[in-house]
Formats: C-alpha cells, structure tokens, sequence
C-alpha cells in the first residue's frame, strides 16, 4: 500500500471513529507519525514550503475501532522533510516526494 493510499485509509477511518455518541471528539491514532521519538498529527496547509530530506517517518498502525475487524490501518514507512521556517521538533512534512508531502506538527 503507497504512502497516498495509507493517508486516505487514514482520513477515512479518523471520519468513521473521529467522535463518540456524545458528540466528543474521540482520542485518535489516525493520521499520526513518529519521527525522532515524536508523534506529529495533520497540521492544516496554510502556506509551507518543503525543504530537505530528513530521513524516515514510521506510520504506526491504527485501529480507532477494535470491534470492527478489518478497518485497522497498518503501519509503515514516508519519507519525512523540513519545513521552512520551523524546526523538526516543532513541524514536518511527510510522503513519498517533496511535492507530495503533507504538514504535520507535534501534537
């Protein structure tokens, strides 16, 4: 399964599991990375631009809703990138290419 299609499965289980019958937001593993002993979520993409290779991400594997089999997300690996402007322990970018890469801050 490519980095795009991990994200997406990712997206779609945080949209299935992302709040309780009360309405509360549910705490989540979707969408989370770890780089250097951190855990980064989706930060929103206002405006960053991607500088150099830092190394490589783990995507940890997900499952938000262990009484349903079969809709865990499993673990893997993206390349992890500079954000201009911030420093790694602060923000990344994460995917396959600079161009493709998605921001994430520590969460």
């Amino acid at each position: 399964m490519t980095t795009a299609l991990r994200f997406l499965a990712v997206a779609l289980l945080a949209a299935v599991a992302g709040c309780t019958s009360d309405g509360d937001a549910a705490s989540s593993c979707a969408g989370s990375v770890l780089y250097e002993n951190r855990e980064y979520l989706p930060a929103p993409e206002v405006g960053f631009t991607v500088g150099e290779r830092l190394g490589t991400a783990e995507i940890p594997e997900c499952d938000d809703t262990p009484s349903d089999p079969g809709v865990a997300v499993p673990g893997g690996t993206t390349g992890a990138y500079a954000v201009q402007g911030w420093e790694p322990a602060e923000a990344i970018a994460v995917g396959d290419t600079p161009a493709g890469a998605k921001l994430m801050k520590v969460g």
